[in-house]
């Protein structure tokens, strides 16, 4: 059952919503910095989304203000990253919590009901026999791929990841690239909010909790390093695979939710202790070859 069309489409829309905030995790990674709140982000933004259409709002202005809202978010941990020099993740673990606190107030601490039919269907349309969500999963993974890889914007992230000193000598402002980078993150977290509030007939504040983690541990399972300046889309894809297709071989084999979280823990662990034998191996390949040209 493991192997079925349908169990491997359960794990492609598993991914999809993950798949959104690791593309901005992937980004961020390679820059050098990581985004702990794009779970109370999501939240936030099921809930708002749900509020306005409860309200009365349009489909697409409701969607357009979300999305607004969480470019917003992204500014701002931005702003307490680049300008008030704060830690990244100290100032997105304080975002994190202001706004899932928030996406609790603005709905009083219930689940908000949708009943636009045509945002339902975001959700649950099929093309093909493949979900939208899935769809919209793949081509942006695949958009944001060829950004990262061909262009000089991509070529920028590398750099201010692996060095923001030779970065700032080839005239990039790291700021600047951080600073998109996490609008970017926000975006994505925010659209993965709306399509899961599509998929759950409502705005739960309660939803997404531990999405970053999820993103994250994928991204390092797909050989992003943690220090930044190494990886790629294809490898965060192919982390997310294996962190889904390990969490649902869990469920099918029946494993209880909370042994889930322990499991997904020592997997990161896992992932982690690897992503370190790796530099210590690219230190020691580096000191050789520095050595080989001494000679």
């Amino acid at each position: 059952s493991y192997l079925s069309k349908a169990n491997i489409l359960n794990i492609l829309i598993s991914c999809s919503i993950v798949g959104l905030v690791a593309i901005g995790e992937t980004y961020l990674m390679i820059a050098g910095q990581i985004d702990m709140s794009p779970g109370s982000i999501s939240a936030f933004s099921g809930v708002l989304v749900a509020v306005l259409l409860k309200a009365g709002w349009p489909m697409v202005p409701a969607i357009a203000v979300t999305l607004c809202a969480g470019v917003l978010i992204g500014l701002l941990n931005a702003f307490l990253v680049t300008k008030l020099e704060i830690s990244f993740f100290i100032a997105t673990l304080a975002t994190q919590s202001i706004f899932r606190g928030l996406a609790y107030i603005i709905c009083g601490g219930k689940s908000i009901g949708v009943n636009n039919q045509a945002f339902l269907k975001i959700g649950t349309i099929r093309i093909g026999g493949v979900a939208l969500p899935i769809i919209i999963f793949l081509v942006l993974f695949l958009v944001f791929a060829i950004i990262l890889e061909k262009t000089r914007f991509g070529r920028s992230i590398y750099m201010v990841g692996g060095n923001k000193n030779a970065a700032r000598l080839a005239g990039i402002q790291s700021n600047k690239v951080i600073t998109k980078l996490f609008v970017l993150s926000g975006f994505m977290a925010s659209l993965g909010g709306i399509i899961l509030a599509a998929r759950m007939n409502s705005g739960q504040p309660s939803a997404s909790e531990g999405l970053e983690f999820d993103a994250v541990t994928g991204c390092v399972l797909g050989g992003i390093a943690m220090s930044g300046g190494i990886g790629s889309m294809t490898g965060a894809f192919i982390g997310l695979m294996i962190m889904q297709g390990f969490g649902n071989g869990l469920s099918v084999l029946g494993v209880q939710s909370f042994w889930q979280k322990v499991a997904k823990g020592l997997l990161l662990i896992a992932a982690l202790a690897f992503d370190l034998w790796r530099k210590k191996q690219r230190e020691k390949d580096m000191l050789r070859k520095m050595e080989q040209g001494n000679h």
